[in-house]
């Protein structure tokens, strides 16, 4: 499976903040935002990924990321023009997904928890059903919002099965809202290409999502209690994230999107590798003193 991380965007919502940096190189507490959907797409071990951002911020990301062959993956890059909408990235990215199935993330959305790592045994068995084009063709992953409204919102039956999703409803009849997560088979190229844009003048991912549901090949996984998602594209939401990512940190001892660990830890590198990363911070940084100790625990 392939991923796409769409960093796409104006960041207008974060000016003037953005006005000189990408929203996706603000900091979320000791790293660029950017860092944690990596590190999402890096833990369902997926390692081919391009990254779509506009025409300044392109250049800006991969001087920071450069083509992750260091991290032991490999990362292109492709321009969106203007925001034409979500679904507009598996347009751009045909070429890079072909025959693959593909995983999208949001560039400002953060995810914590084991429902989205490699180890989640419901997870991965459901991967594996959609790479072989079996009876389901897309994933999405809903969380329980207090203000639904603000999200396209899954509906469900008694049975707990998907009957209806709505964009932004005045009325919401749940409050799980879909999030910036979606797992679809290479058909998804050729429903984008077919969708119209809608009255923002955009490709919605909604109408992709209710393109597998009309088939009945849409399948959902319900982010449980005790995880965390959070959008870090405000100003109040980037503050939110940055304090929920210190605290779990300050507690734990551990990090949460560290690349290179994750890349150390997934035997993505060798130790070697992954100590020559290591060398590249100064001694007296923070980071580098919690690199240090990565391969002793």
């Amino acid at each position: 499976m392939k991923g796409i991380l769409l960093a796409g965007g104006s960041g207008t919502r974060l000016a003037p903040l953005t006005n000189l940096i990408s929203k996706q190189l603000l900091p979320v507490y000791d790293k660029p935002l950017i860092c944690y959907p990596l590190a999402t797409l890096m833990n369902l071990n997926i390692r081919d990924i391009l990254i779509i951002s506009t025409p300044n911020d392109t250049p800006k990301i991969r001087d920071f990321l450069k083509d992750g062959s260091d991290l032991g993956i490999k990362l292109s890059y492709a321009v969106q023009d203007q925001p034409k909408g979500i679904a507009e990235a598996f347009i751009i990215g045909k070429d890079f997904i072909g025959d693959d199935a593909v995983c999208l993330i949001l560039g400002d959305n953060i995810f914590y928890g084991s429902e989205v790592s490699g180890h989640y045994n419901e997870l991965q068995q459901k991967i594996k059903k959609i790479e072989a084009k079996e009876d389901i063709g897309a994933l999405v992953f809903t969380y329980h919002v207090s203000d639904p409204e603000r999200y396209g919102v899954i509906n469900f039956d008694e049975n707990d099965k998907v009957i209806e999703i709505e964009e932004k409803p005045k009325f919401p009849k749940s409050h799980f809202a879909v999030t910036g997560l979606y797992i679809y088979n290479s058909e998804v190229v050729e429903i984008a290409k077919n969708l119209k844009p809608s009255d923002r003048g955009e490709l919605e991912i909604t109408d992709i999502n209710k393109a597998y549901l009309s088939q009945n090949k849409l399948d959902v996984i319900k982010l449980k209690r005790g995880f965390a998602w959070l959008d870090a594209g405000t100003p109040d939401s980037l503050l939110d994230s940055a304090t929920f990512i210190h605290t779990i940190e300050k507690r734990q001892g551990l990090k949460i999107a560290c690349l290179e660990e994750i890349s150390y830890r997934k035997g993505f590198i060798t130790k070697e590798q992954f100590e020559n990363l290591v060398s590249r911070y100064s001694k007296n940084c923070d980071y580098r003193k919690y690199l240090d100790h990565v391969t002793k625990f």
